[in-house]
């Protein structure tokens, strides 16, 4: 019997360097995998390439918002069935 489990991986993003740190740190402690990225658009590259199973995103960010990051996500039929919580 195989009991091994899949690690859940989260995506984190936000463009403030201490929420990442802190998010990261919570996150992994809890057993998670981590991602994380300071731009949006890093994240929608990384997501495509594999998309993580629950998103954790900034709203208020320089270039691309949180708002725009999600349309595209919610836009694309590979990723729009993955969670997404905004943090601000």
């Amino acid at each position: 019997m195989n009991t091994t489990r899949k690690q859940p991986t989260i995506m984190v993003v936000d463009d403030a360097p201490d929420n990442l740190t802190v998010l990261e740190k919570m996150l992994r402690e809890q057993g998670y995998r981590v991602v994380a990225f300071p731009r949006g658009d890093l994240a929608l590259k990384a997501a495509a390439r594999k998309p993580p199973d629950l998103i954790l995103l900034d709203i208020m960010m320089p270039g691309m918002d949180g708002l725009a990051v999600c349309e595209r996500l919610k836009a694309d039929a590979t990723l729009k069935e993955i969670p997404v919580l905004f943090i601000s």
